[in-house]
C-alpha cells in the first residue's frame, strides 16, 4: 500500500522539528543551566550546544550511507528512539559534563532522523509536488531552529530540565505513528559507510571549534590553541583524500561536483553560521544589554520563527518557478538588511519596536526563503538513490556552519560582551548573508549549465554506477 504523502510529510517534520530545536534550545537555557551549575563560564556552556552540533555534523554523512543500504525507515525510527532515551538522561544530568555527554548521544539520534526523514519525504511525493514538500519539510526546521530561545524561554521558567523533557511526548506519538505510516526504501548496492572517515570529520571540526572558543580566553598563540588549530588542519585535509580512495566515502566527492549541490552545500554551511551567531548573540544581548528576563528575552525572538512557515510554503511556489538560486540570492539581502537595522539602531537603551522586531521579521523572511531552497537541491541533482547521503551532504555543512559561527562568536566576544562587541557579531552575520546572497547569484548561474555536465563517478563511489548531473540515472 503507497504511503499517504500528507502523513508522511506529518511524521518527518514533526522529528525533523525536534532534531532541531534541540540544536538552539539549549541557547536560552544558558542561564538557567548556569545557575545550577556555578563555576562554569561562558565557553565551558558552549560545549552544551557546540558539543551536539559537532557529532550531529560528524554523524550525517554516515548515517545517510547507513539508511540507504539498511533501510530509511529503520534508521529514522533508530534515530527518533535514540533522541528520547537522551533527551531524558539530558534532564535528569548531574553536572555539566554529563550533560554535555547525553547530549553527544542525543545527536547521533538526531543525525539518523534528519537525512532519512528527507529521503522517506522524496520518495513518498510524486516529482511535482517535490518542491511544496520539501518547503514544507525545511520551513518546520527552520521554525524549530529559530523557535528554541522563544519555547526554551517559557521551559525554564519551570526548569532548565524542561528543556529535554518537552521532547518525549512528541517522540512518543512519531514511534507510534511512524511504523504505520512510512514505507520501507533502501540501495542495496551502497556499501558500508567510512566510520574512520566520519571520525576524522569529527576530531577535525571539534578540534577547530575548541581553538575558536578556547583562543578568547588563552590567546590565540597558547600551546594548547595552536595544537587544536594543526590537528584540525591535518583531519580536515585528510578526510577528503581518504574520501577520495574509499568505496563509500564519508563526504560524497562525485555528489560534489556537480555544480549546484557543491554550491548548495558552501552556501548552506555560510548561512548555518551567519544564522548560529545571530541567534546566539541576539539571545545574550536582549539578557546582559537590555537585561530582559529569560522569558522575555525569548517571547522576543518570537516574531522571526512566525514569519518563517508562511513564506517557505509561499517561497515554494517561487523556487518552482524560477529555481532555488534566486530564492536564496533574495533572502541573503532580506536577512542582511534585518541585521542591518540591529547595526544601525540597537543601543543600549531598549527599543523593540523601533529596531529588534523589524530586524526579526526581515531576518525571518530572509530564513524562510534561504533554508528550504538549499535543502531541496539535492531532489534535483541527485537521482533518488543518493537522497539520503545527498541529503547528509547539505545538513553536515549546516552543523558546521552552525558550530563555526557559535564559536567564532564567542571568540569575538571574549569573556563578558558590550555594546560594541555585539556589533561586532552582527558585522560577522551580515557579511555571511552577502556571501549567502552571492552563493545564491552563483547557483542561478551554474544551474542551468548542470544539465550539461556529469560528474566523473567511478563505479565504486556512486550508486548507481554514475550520477548525472540533473539526477537522471543513465
Amino acid at each position: 500500500m503507497p504511503p499517504k504523502p500528507g502523513l508522511v510529510l506529518l511524521v518527518v517534520s514533526t522529528a525533523a522539528f525536534l532534531a532541531s530545536l534541540d540544536t538552539f534550545i539549549v541557547t536560552i537555557a544558558f542561564p538557567g543551566i548556569r545557575a545550577a551549575f556555578p563555576g562554569d563560564d561562558l565557553a565551558t556552556l558552549s560545549w552544551v550546544l557546540n558539543g551536539y552540533t559537532v557529532l550531529f555534523a560528524a554523524c550525517l554523512a554516515p548515517a545517510g550511507r547507513l539508511a540507504d543500504r539498511y533501510g530509511r525507515k529503520r534508521l529514522f525510527l533508530l534515530g527518533v528512539a535514540v533522541f528520547t532515551l537522551a533527551s531524558a538522561l539530558c534532564a535528569a544530568a548531574p553536572s555539566i559534563p554529563v550533560l554535555i555527554a547525553f547530549r553527544a548521544v542525543q545527536a547521533i539520534g538526531a543525525a539518523l532522523v534528519m537525512p532519512t526523514s528527507l529521503a522517506l519525504l522524496l520518495t513518498a511525493f510524486p516529482p511535482q509536488r517535490r518542491p511544496m514538500a520539501v518547503g514544507v519539510w525545511a520551513s518546520v526546521g527552520a521554525a524549530a531552529a529559530a523557535l528554541g530561545p522563544p519555547v526554551g524561554g517559557l521551559l525554564v521558567e519551570a526548569s532548565w530540565r524542561w528543556v529535554f523533557l518537552v521532547n518525549l511526548p512528541i517522540c512518543a506519538l512519531t514511534l507510534l505513528a511512524g511504523p504505520r505510516v512510512l514505507r520501507e526504501s533502501r540501495d542495496t548496492s551502497t556499501g558500508v559507510p567510512d566510520l574512520l572517515g566520519a571520525a576524522g570529520l569529527l576530531v577535525g571540526v571539534g578540534a577547530l571549534a575548541y581553538a575558536l572558543v578556547e583562543a578568547s580566553d588563552d590567546g590565540w598563540g597558547a600551546r594548547p590553541v595552536l595544537l587544536a588549530f594543526a590537528v584540525a588542519v591535518v583531519a580536515l585535509v585528510w578526510v577528503p583524500l581518504r574520501s577520495a580512495r574509499h568505496a563509500t566515502p564519508v563526504l560524497d566527492l562525485p555528489a560534489l561536483r556537480v555544480p549546484t549541490l557543491w554550491l548548495a552545500c558552501v552556501t548552506t554551511g555560510v548561512f548555518a553560521a551567519g544564522f548560529a551567531a545571530m541567534l546566539f548573540g541576539n539571545v545574550l544581548f536582549l539578557t546582559s544589554v537590555w537585561h530582559d528576563s529569560i522569558l522575555v528575552a525569548g517571547l522576543s525572538l518570537a516574531p522571526g520563527p512566525l514569519v518563517v512557515v508562511p513564506v517557505s510554503i509561499l517561497g515554494g511556489r517561487f523556487v518552482h518557478r524560477f529555481g532555488p538560486g534566486p530564492a536564496v540570492a533574495l533572502g541573503g539581502l532580506s536577512f542582511g538588511a534585518g541585521v542591518l537595522i540591529w547595526l544601525l539602531r540597537m543601543g543600549s537603551t531598549p527599543d523593540y519596536l523601533g529596531s529588534m522586531l523589524p530586524g526579526q521579521l526581515l531576518t525571518g523572511i530572509g530564513v524562510g526563503l534561504i533554508l528550504p531552497s538549499l535543502s531541496g537541491v539535492v531532489g534535483t541533482v541527485l537521482p533518488p538513490a543518493r537522497w539520503g547521503a545527498g541529503s547528509s551532504m547539505v545538513n553536515t555543512t549546516r552543523q558546521v556552519g552552525t558550530v563555526l559561527g557559535t564559536a567564532v562568536l564567542v571568540a569575538v566576544f571574549a569573556g563578558t560582551p558590550d555594546l560594541a562587541d555585539f556589533r561586532h557579531g552582527w558585522l560577522l552575520v551580515l557579511a555571511t548573508a552577502a556571501a549567502t546572497s552571492a552563493g545564491g547569484v552563483a547557483i542561478a548561474a551554474r544551474r542551468r549549465s548542470d544539465h550539461h555536465v556529469e560528474p566523473q563517478a567511478s563505479a565504486s563511489a556512486a550508486s548507481p554506477a554514475s550520477i548525472s548531473a540533473t539526477g537522471i540515472e543513465p
